[in-house]
Order: structure tokens, then sequence, then C-alpha cells
């Protein structure tokens, strides 16, 4: 495929979201860059969240598992489902009732600032390099599928990526999120059943042969109750999947920013409830597809011991199912990967404003000019990161990293939990200690039980974070006050 034409379809993609931004961001003030004046219409934000929720690295990932795991991921999507009814009865009534701009704004209220500035910078810390990591994992493959034919240095992709995504987030903000993540999410799904049909084409399939050959692969096995100790056991999915959504998303400024957007709490009641169902079709598709994918390797010879995982989607899509596959792969990708990361950057620089810096007292001007250096910034650290990461280049070395980022949300967790179910309060100065301790903990739990036992700990590892924690701040702490 002409690398050229590629580039203008790239191109024109980045050009549809800059023409919405232009006529979303009109007169957007303070509040509207932060909550959208909190006018969403609660069914857009659902729909544009159920694509942002879907990263590229998921985009790429989901249909490879199923050559390892099969379909149990989906014991994990239930779980996700009890977490997002916990955060729409739980969370959600705080968060409104507070009349919050960012979440951590709660633990001021609840507690003190030492805690506040602690967990948002936990936060902070967390989705920097965890939106950094997933981006780097996109741009990697559009530079080796991609930009290489055209010359182009991987600084560069990542340069101009992180630009053009400023470019159409800095002056709408949240206002404009809403608007460019619903377009994305359109173009991901429609990609994913496209592929979908395309592949079942090339399979020579219809509609109900397509199902049969799914539902009797090998490979359509849901549930695992037997094996305690494998990672894909129902309990250890099932639990998982709910408090990762507790803290990924309930606990996350970036994917609760568009939440209390809406214009109430019962229209974001309804959000996060019906897009937490959808979630359940959605990555039903996503497996779907990596079940046709195998199917489609094993019938055309292909050897799947060469493309494993991540690269099992990237590859056939590239090399096997022709130039209209490509354009639809590539417009996938960039939706789930630009959706994600451009609400990213807008909720850390929400929260960086907010929590960090503070608008208190402060002129519209005076706020304005902060959120833009701020936005700036962050799009330079981010650009920085990923680079930096390609520079590494060890696959260990990155995943490390990514892994203690992942651990700085168990202290979110524990620091929450012990605000919402006790009436103590906390030893502000004790704060940063423990929620720098609990991960340390945990990290050497984890090598413990493996070396040990053999025993791999995977999502539980979270719950065992947020525990440490929340004991911590139950001994350093005092009764109500």
């Amino acid at each position: 495929m002409n690398p050229l034409i590629v580039l203008a379809i790239v191109l024109s993609y980045f050009g549809i979201l800059i023409l919405i931004s232009v006529f979303t961001s009109k007169n957007v003030n303070s509040e509207g860059f932060f909550l959208g004046n909190r006018k969403s219409r609660w069914y857009i934000v659902a729909f544009g969240m159920l694509g942002s929720s879907i990263s590229g690295v998921t985009f790429i990932s989901v249909p490879g598992w199923v050559q390892t795991t099969d379909m149990t991921y989906m014991q994990m999507v239930f779980g996700y489902f009890l977490g997002y009814l916990f955060i729409a009865h739980v969370l959600l009534p705080v968060y409104y009732k507070l009349q919050l701009t960012s979440i951590y704004t709660y633990l001021e209220k609840r507690f003190d600032t030492i805690t506040y500035k602690t967990g948002a910078s936990f936060f902070l810390l967390s989705r920097t390099i965890g939106s950094a990591f997933r981006l780097f994992i996109v741009a990697n493959v559009l530079q080796v599928t991609i930009f290489n034919e055209l010359g182009i240095p991987f600084y560069l992709t990542v340069c101009l990526s992180i630009l053009l995504i400023w470019v159409y987030t800095f002056r709408g903000g949240i206002k404009t999120i809403i608007w460019t993540d619903t377009l994305q999410t359109f173009f991901l799904f429609a990609t994913l059943i496209a592929t979908i049909v395309i592949i079942s084409s090339e399979l020579k399939f219809n509609f109900s042969e397509t199902v049969n050959a799914i539902t009797e692969s090998k490979y359509f096995r849901i549930f695992e109750f037997y094996d305690w100790k494998s990672s894909q056991h129902f309990v250890k999915q099932f639990i998982s999947g709910a408090l990762v959504t507790i803290v990924m998303t309930g606990l996350d400024q970036d994917m609760m920013q568009k939440n209390l957007s809406c214009k109430s709490l019962k229209d974001a009641k309804k959000n996060v409830i019906s897009y937490g169902f959808a979630f359940i079709p959605a990555n039903l598709l996503f497996l779907s597809l990596g079940v046709l994918l195998m199917i489609f390797a094993t019938s055309h010879n292909i050897d799947t011991n060469l493309i494993k995982g991540d690269n099992l989607y990237p590859i056939i899509a590239s090399r096997y199912l022709g130039t209209g596959i490509l354009i639809l792969f590539l417009i996938g990708l960039m939706a789930s990967a630009y959706s994600s990361a451009d609400s990213a950057l807008t909720a850390l620089t929400t929260s960086f404003t907010v929590d960090i810096i503070g608008i208190k007292n402060k002129t519209e001007n005076q706020i304005k000019k902060i959120r833009t250096i701020v936005h700036i910034s962050f799009s330079i650290l981010m650009a920085t990161i990923i680079i930096i990461f390609n520079i590494i280049n060890e696959k260990s070395v990155i995943d490390a990293i990514f892994t203690i980022a992942g651990y700085t949300y168990g202290p979110l967790l524990g620091i929450y939990a012990y605000g919402l179910f006790t009436k103590r309060t906390t030893n502000g100065k004790a704060v940063p200690f423990i929620s720098i301790l609990s991960p340390v903990i945990c990290f050497f739990t984890y090598k413990f039980l493996l070396n040990s036992f053999d025993y791999k700990m995977g999502y539980e590892l979270l719950l065992l974070n947020g525990i440490i924690t929340f004991i911590g701040l139950w001994i350093f702490g005092n009764k109500n006050q």
C-alpha cells in the first residue's frame, strides 16, 4: 500500500477531529474545559466513554489473548459491570453532592491537604506513565507497519501524534473530548464489525456459520472454575474485574471527569450503567474476532507460533487481508489509541491545575493561562516518556515500569475505602509514607509467593495493596473528630 495514501488517511482523520474542536470550543471557559459546563447529554457521554475505555492496547491485545487464554477474559468483563454498579450507586452520589471538579478534592474535604495532594499525585504518576505506555505500544505498531516505509523516524511519529492531540484538545477540553470520543467510538466499532465481516467472507462463512464456527471452536472457553493456581480462575477474574473498574474508573480523574460533565446525578448513573453493560457485548466481539483470526490462520497455514499475542491482529490485517482491511485496521487503531490518549491528557491537565496548583481565588484569565501551560507541559512530558521507552527498547524494563505504575492505584483504593467506610481521620504526615510502603510490600509479597510456591499473583495484588494501605491509615489515624 502506498505510504502517502496512509499518511493522507492519518492527516484526514486528525483533520476531522480538529474540525470538531473548532465547533465545540467556541467561548469555552474553565468550567467548560474541565466539566463541559455540566451540560453533557448522558447517552452521548456513554457512547464516547465506551470507545475511550478501549485503549489501543486493548484493540490490539484482546483478540490475541484468545490464543493463550481462550475467551476467559469475559469473566473479568462480567466483574467490570459489578464495579460500574458500585461507581453509580456509591461514588457518583458523593462526587455530585460535593460538586467536584477534580474527584481528589473529596480527599481534602474528608481528610486534609496532605492526603488530598498524595491521592492526586498518585493519580498523576499512574496515568502519565500508563497513558504514555499505551500510546507507545500503538505508536510502535504504526511505526513498524506504516511510517518506516515513509522514512519518518519514531520520535517524529510520536511528536506529531501528541501535537495533533494537543491541537484539538487545548481549547475545548472535556467539551471537545466528549464529541471527538463519540466519533472515534463509531470508527472503532465500525472497524471491528467490518473486520469480522471481511474475515467471515474470506472463510466463506455466512452469519450462522460464523456464529457456529466461533462457538464450536476450541477457543470458546469462557469459564475456569477448577484450577485455583490459574490466573484465569473465575473468582480471581470476576473480583479483579470489579476492583479494576472501581479503581481505574471510579477513582480515576480521566474517566470520571466525563461522568461529572452530565447534567445531573441521575443522568450520570444512566451513563455509567449503560456503557458498563455495553462493555459485555463489545468485548465479546473483540474475543470473537480473536477466534476468527485463529481459524483464518489455521485455514491459511499461517504459523501462529511466529505471530503471537499482540502481533496476531496487526500482522494478519496488514499481510493477509488486503488493502481495505489494512485501512480499517489503521483507522480502528487510531480511534482506540487517541480517544484514550486525548481524554488522559485533558484529565492530567485538570488534576494538576486544580489539585496541585489550585484555582481558588484566581480569575478566569489566570486559570486559562495556568491550564494552557500545564496542558503543553504534559504533552511534552508524555512525548518524552514514550521516546525514552523506545530508547530503552527492553521489554522487561518497560513492563516493570508499567507494573510499578499499576501498583500505585492500590493506595488510592485504600485511601478512598478508608474515607467512605470509616468515620476516622488520617494522620496526614503518615499518608505519603504509607502510600509508598504499601506497593513496596506488595512487590516483595509477589516475589515471595512466586519463588516459594510458584504462585503468580494477578490483579489480586490491587486488593492486597488497598488492604495494606487501609490498615496503615487505621493504625496511624485517629477517631472521628
